[in-house]
């Protein structure tokens, strides 16, 4: 069976993020002055993690299927369908099982997290991660009226980052840390973390009575040869681990709004049951079980597409960005791209490449902290486009280091 990720689909006027909405959300109350003037047709999209490829007939199929019925009315999650497909994708993939009544539906992951927070954590307490970070993690937390507290990754001489834990084991016997967000595998830096560091960072959680939010969204991208475990499924008998996964990423299903997550606590879950949302759409749960039903051959080929692209994006920058530190990450679609050595951390590089050559990506000053002139950029997209992307980015590059030797003479 063969998949073609090589077809660009235009996603204008279909009031996608990545196109049409990219102004308003990533600058707010500050719009660009003046206002961009580089035609639609010449932007780039690399930024928000969702894909420019169509999802697998896998799920396509399933809606269709599902709007052979036509009443579409209150849904939730009621049968068993859904968690024998996403019980048989986590026991056939790694090794993980939990019973179905831990298994909850939530609207997406961001949803998980904002209710989790109010959930587990009361008023002025601590929610610790790691930086650079998703963003909502932060968003989670400060608009829930929770103080968010960050232990910074180190980043290595070859680029690679690791858990400060000295510092982390400061940060978590805070008492009033109640709480862990753990990106599992780590969006922005691309890191799958250890058997290792996972246990460590588990154990100075639960020995501080800190519970812990693994965001595994990311798990089912990772490189060829590259494997997730699951932080639950190290330990089975802690009922502080919840942990949140998704069609969302795998399949491109963003829009669908639909996640799993696994509340091993009965009280907790009992508190979810409570003040959650409990609908889904009709035709999300119909995608997500026909995404983990049928969906797994359409993975594997876009798991090899991913690997080609981050190749011939390491074999570019290496020829025409040679101080541009890069490597390819170990799982998710978003490439982390340090370029230190061309801009001071005056430049907001978000605005940058989007007013110099049409490309929209995201700044590492979007990641909370310590992510300063890095970008990070979506390789879910056809090679075509990822080489469109990269000539821009080093032609922008070039240009402004050209200016700024000609102002220095």
């Amino acid at each position: 069976m063969t998949f073609d990720f090589d077809q660009p689909i235009s996603r204008q006027g279909t009031n996608a993020l990545a196109e049409d909405g990219f102004e308003n959300y990533l600058f707010g109350a500050e719009p660009l002055v003046p206002p961009l003037q580089v035609p639609a047709t010449e932007l780039v999209s690399m930024w928000v993690a969702d894909m420019q490829f169509a999802a697998p007939e896998a799920a396509i199929g399933a809606m269709r299927e599902r709007l052979g019925h036509p009443i579409f009315g209150y849904t939730m999650n009621f049968d068993d369908q859904l968690y024998d497909a996403f019980g048989a994708w986590c026991g056939r993939r790694y090794g993980w099982r939990f019973e179905r009544e831990q298994m909850q539906i939530s609207l997406g992951v961001i949803p998980a997290l904002f209710g989790l927070v109010e959930y587990v954590c009361d008023p002025g307490d601590k929610v610790l991660s790691l930086t650079p970070s998703y963003g909502y993690f932060k968003h989670a937390v400060v608009q829930r009226d929770r103080v968010f507290e960050t232990s910074p990754l180190r980043k290595k001489e070859d680029g690679d980052y690791e858990i400060d834990f000295e510092d982390f084991e400061r940060k978590v016997r805070d008492p009033a840390v109640k709480l862990f967000f753990l990106c599992h595998p780590h969006n922005p830096t691309g890191r799958v973390w250890t058997e290792d560091e996972l246990r460590r960072m588990a154990e100075l959680c639960l020995s501080n009575g800190v519970k812990i939010v693994s965001d595994e969204i990311h798990c089912d991208l990772t490189r060829t040869g590259v494997t997730h475990v699951p932080l639950a499924k190290l330990f089975p008998n802690s009922k502080d681990i919840i942990t949140c996964m998704a069609v969302s990423k795998t399949f491109n299903l963003a829009g669908m709004m639909i996640a799993t997550v696994i509340i091993p606590d009965p009280e907790l879950r009992a508190t979810w049951k409570r003040r959650h949302y409990p609908l889904v759409n009709p035709l999300s749960l119909a995608a997500a079980v026909g995404a983990y039903t049928e969906g797994e051959a359409w993975l594997e080929a876009l798991r090899q597409y991913l690997d080609d692209n981050f190749a011939f994006m390491h074999r570019y920058l290496s020829l025409w960005l040679p101080k541009a530190r890069f490597q390819i990450p170990q799982a998710t679609y978003l490439a982390w791209v340090d370029l230190s050595a061309y801009f001071d951390d005056s430049i907001n590089l978000t605005r940058f490449f989007l007013e110099k050559a049409g490309l929209i990506l995201e700044g590492g000053d979007m990641f909370v902290a310590n992510g300063a002139q890095h970008v990070r950029l979506n390789l879910a997209c056809p090679q075509m486009q990822v080489e469109k992307a990269l000539k821009k980015l080093t032609t922008a590059i070039t240009a402004s280091r050209s200016s700024a030797a000609i102002v220095r003479h």
